[in-house]
């Protein structure tokens, strides 16, 4: 895989795997420009527990903390497969789903399709995971060019 600058940390997903939570930490540390609180640490090692369950057996690469430059922002995940892309946002702790985090992660989506070149072939699927909702209320709604758009089944 070709290094992409943009992403604080990247590997295949083997080598994520097999990769300790201290090296990875490492690599995320090193390249955020501010001062690594306890709560963002937590974050991410959680953020590390849910995508090795996750990706146990697959094969892609995962890129954390990837830059979105248009909107100065970065997305926690991005999980490259052959013909498919994953954005996650992962909202630690949270009780449910807002519509401020689903828009968060489509804009996301909505960059990687439409300013990025090598996605847009790519289906592109947005998802949050608010780790302490008691449901999952959300959804998806593809749209003919493969991007999906995550939807609140309540809305």
């Amino acid at each position: 895989m070709p290094t992409i600058a943009r992403a604080y940390y990247q590997a295949s997903f083997e080598d994520f795997l097999a990769t300790s939570d201290e090296e990875i930490l490492g690599h995320l540390s090193r390249r955020n420009e501010f001062m690594l609180d306890p709560l963002q640490r937590n974050a991410w090692i959680a953020e590390f527990d849910i995508l090795r369950r996750a990706l146990l057996g697959l094969q892609g690469h995962v890129l954390l903390e990837y830059s979105i430059p248009r909107m100065g922002r970065r997305a926690d995940a991005v999980l490259l497969f052959p013909r498919v892309i994953v954005v996650v946002e992962f909202k630690i702790g949270e009780t449910r789903y807002t519509a401020h985090a689903l828009d968060q992660v489509f804009d996301y989506a909505l960059d990687l399709k439409n300013f990025q070149a090598q996605s847009h072939d790519k289906v592109i699927v947005p998802i949050v995971l608010a780790t302490h909702a008691s449901s999952h209320p959300v959804g998806l709604k593809p749209y003919p060019d493969g991007l999906f758009s995550p939807i609140c089944s309540n809305q």
